[in-house]
């Protein structure tokens, strides 16, 4: 759970507790953390100053404080203390450590049928003591579940209410968020525990397609849809599916019970970690989405399944034209990618011909081709050869011109005192040295 600097308008100690940071704030009031004088870390929610005053808000506030005394179970942070009569409300719970499955999610995307199924199956058994207790939570969603090291925890029981009550605070409005409320509470009607089975149903939609199972939009289209559509269940596991559709049936009676959707989620958790797929792994699915988003999705993914068709059959035709190939949405980065490898020898000789012919890359040497993580590969070992040859027969060729040339150029001359070496005089002087005049 993120944590904040305090404000100055932060109290520096409740109660006994000595607040340290904030970690959330609602339409109730402010989270803090706190510490009691053993240094037990506690979670602090304290009632706006501009809500102390109104009753409504202070009968909210000792409802969520008498539901957290009533439960047993590690499924909730245990209350540790409250003061209903103070000017401004409060009550400390334990400290849960962890990030939200709404931020989980967000922030490492959807997450694998195993874990969703692990997830669900705790989470329901918790539901099982809350409703035990005689409270429906009707607010539970993926910014309401803590994902703690020793598992799921259920939080904000701010607008729970016992079984059987209405959801409307107001004539036509209704409490919860919308997307994760069941259709009783957008038409007004008594909250039970299948309440809050359709409310999970919609968590874990969530939590393994990143979205909800409703779409996304305004406060009324997403209450219409609850009522009056069905769920959007593209992208959960098939392993998960058939249980979430039942999670999220208009009626109230078609839905499972929270004790059996707790052994049915075990089943299916264990099935499958023994199938081996790992957090992380290649089974997560992005979200659905509605509408536009919807049908750009949809146009996203034929673009996806058209480029690789492409690059595994007929893409090195397109090396050597002059427009940029088209890239993946879903890989970053601006460098060039590696198309696949044409079949068959004919193939290969017009993809070399096609690579030879289109332009060079800047800053890369002749004969080298670029992978896909930037680096060169040699060249043609055969090209290599062929350079070798020329240039050794160009050697040759240079050389033997030169010798050439100093042949035609005639024998050389002594520079002694006028006499040749073939036996010539150089000054007209018969060839013997006695015919010379003194």
């Amino acid at each position: 759970m993120a944590m904040m600097r305090l404000r100055r308008e932060d109290p520096r100690v409740v109660g006994s507790f000595r607040i340290h940071r904030r970690l959330g704030a609602g339409g109730m009031g402010v989270v803090y953390l706190g510490s009691d004088r053993r240094g037990q870390r506690v979670a602090l929610k304290v009632i706006r100053p501009d809500l102390a005053e109104d009753q409504e808000f202070r009968s909210r506030f000792a409802r969520e404080v008498s539901a957290a005394r009533r439960i047993r179970g590690g499924c909730t942070a245990r209350l540790v203390a409250a003061d209903l009569d103070a000017d401004r409300p409060w009550f400390a719970t334990q400290y849960v450590p962890g990030p939200s499955l709404h931020d989980r999610v967000a922030e490492e995307g959807s997450l694998v049928a195993a874990e969703v199924a692990a997830i669900g199956a705790a989470l329901a058994e918790g539901l099982v003591a809350v409703h035990e207790a005689g409270v429906v939570h009707r607010d539970l969603k993926p910014s309401n579940i803590l994902l703690s090291p020793k598992g799921p925890r259920i939080i904000d029981f701010g607008i729970a209410w016992a079984t059987g009550a209405s959801t409307l605070t107001h004539v036509g409005t209704a409490v919860g968020s919308p997307g994760f409320l069941a259709p009783e509470q957008v038409r007004g009607a008594a909250v039970t525990p299948a309440t809050d089975v359709f409310a999970l149903g919609a968590t874990l939609a969530y939590a393994a397609t990143a979205d909800s199972p409703f779409g996304q939009g305004s406060s009324e289209v997403m209450l219409y849809r609850v009522v009056h559509e069905e769920p959007l269940l593209d992208g959960v596991p098939d392993a998960l599916a058939p249980l979430v559709r039942a999670c999220l049936a208009k009626e109230q009676e078609e839905r499972p019970s929270t004790l059996q959707l707790s052994m049915r989620l075990k089943e299916i958790a264990a099935r499958e970690a023994q199938g081996g797929s790992a957090p992380g792994g290649s089974d997560k699915r992005p979200p659905v989405q509605r509408g536009a988003d919807r049908e750009a999705y949809a146009d996203q993914r034929t673009q996806r399944s058209t480029q690789q068709r492409t690059e595994g059959g007929g893409g090195q035709a397109s090396r050597g034209s002059s427009a940029p190939p088209a890239q993946s949405p879903s890989r970053g980065g601006s460098g060039p990618r590696r198309t696949g490898r044409p079949s068959g020898p004919g193939k290969q000789g017009a993809a070399r011909n096609t690579t030879r012919s289109g332009t060079a890359r800047k800053g890369t040497r002749p004969g080298a081709r670029p992978t896909s993580g930037g680096k060169l590969r040699p060249a043609n070992p055969r090209l290599l050869r062929q350079r070798l040859v020329v240039f050794v027969v160009v050697t040759l060729l240079v050389a033997l011109g030169i010798a050439a040339a100093q042949g035609c150029q005639g024998p050389k001359e002594s520079k002694g005192a006028g006499i040749v070496v073939s036996g010539t005089a150089g000054t007209g002087c018969p060839p013997t040295v006695d015919e010379c005049p003194a």
